[in-house]
């Protein structure tokens, strides 16, 4: 086995495994959220093959290259250096290579900036692969006893006050369970403002540490989860927060009109009332004149901005 040859593979326990050629294409490579036995054999031939292996951190994928034996060459591509590491992946894959995309854990584009070397590779004609595998919002989404027929992903959340509740009061009426992510040292705060703007009697579940050793999902409602979480210590890990459907439909006229004015804090008034439009399943036309109404009669001024909103 050549040099060549030996640095494109993979090992699985013992047994070193030759990666067959990859065709010249951007490359989206799920990757474990915390238990390494978690990739897929696609995923192992798809890193093992590619040119570049692009990846949020390179200490982190390394980790994860070495427990496979796969030596490929990486290359760093997150928030801070997109603008200078974006072109030249695309440039690489022009010349005809094959570039991997991988986040630290689970799916590149969820909450990092590869959506924009994606839209950037298929301005330029190039072929966009995904290589599908882990999720943290999917895994917390399965076990949490949700309902899973309807679900939004709605990343983080604002950390300022004002803006963060305007966002939610956005989501009340979603006809889907809500699927966020939070930092642990937030958690607290951010539960206390779900209670606030959806009501503490929403069914919840807070997944923490999803694959890992110290996994844990607890259940309950919005209040019973604030409650455990303000009283308890910071817990430490990745988490993730569901949040069940409302049982109560936007087909009361005061809540459309809640709904409205939240849209509309965030946004022009003709996309609040696409957004609102989406959400409730009414006009939107009709809930454009409105929230025009709404605005010219002085309602606005209860949108529920503060001073660091």
């Amino acid at each position: 086995m050549t040099g060549e040859l030996a640095r494109r593979s993979y090992v699985i326990g013992q047994t070193e495994i030759p990666a067959r050629p990859l065709e010249p294409a951007l490359y989206l490579v799920a990757t474990p959220i915390g238990n390494l036995a978690d990739i897929t054999l696609r995923a192992l031939e798809t890193l093992a093959a590619a040119d570049i292996v692009a990846c949020e951190d390179t200490r982190v994928s390394r980790v994860l290259l070495d427990r496979y034996g796969i030596r490929r060459r990486t290359s760093p591509y997150h928030e801070h250096n997109a603008g200078e590491a974006g072109p030249k992946l695309i440039a690489a894959l022009l010349a005809g290579q094959s570039v991997a995309l991988i986040s630290d854990a689970g799916t590149p584009l969820i909450s990092d900036p590869g959506y924009r070397l994606v839209g950037e590779a298929l301005d330029q004609g190039i072929r966009v692969v995904p290589i599908p595998g882990p999720s943290a919002a999917l895994a917390a989404l399965t076990a949490s006893g949700l309902p899973s027929d309807a679900f939004l992903f709605a990343g983080f959340l604002p950390a300022k006050t004002g803006q963060r509740l305007a966002r939610l009061e956005a989501l009340k009426m979603v006809p889907a369970t809500l699927i966020f992510f939070e930092s642990p040292r937030r958690l607290a705060e951010t539960l206390s403002a779900m209670v606030e703007a959806l009501g503490g009697a929403r069914k919840a579940a807070i997944g923490r540490e999803l694959t890992k050793t110290f996994e844990e999902m607890r259940t309950g409602t919005l209040e019973s989860l604030a409650d455990h979480y303000e009283a308890a210590d910071t817990p430490k890990g990745e988490i993730v927060i569901c949040v069940g459907p409302s049982e109560a439909t936007a087909d009361e006229p005061a809540d459309i009109d809640r709904l409205l004015l939240s849209l509309a804090a965030e946004m022009p008034a003709s996309k609040a009332a696409a957004e609102a439009a989406k959400m409730t399943g009414g006009q939107k036309q009709a809930l454009y004149r409105r929230l025009l109404e709404l605005k010219d009669t002085g309602k606005d001024g209860d949108t529920g901005k503060d001073g660091d909103g």
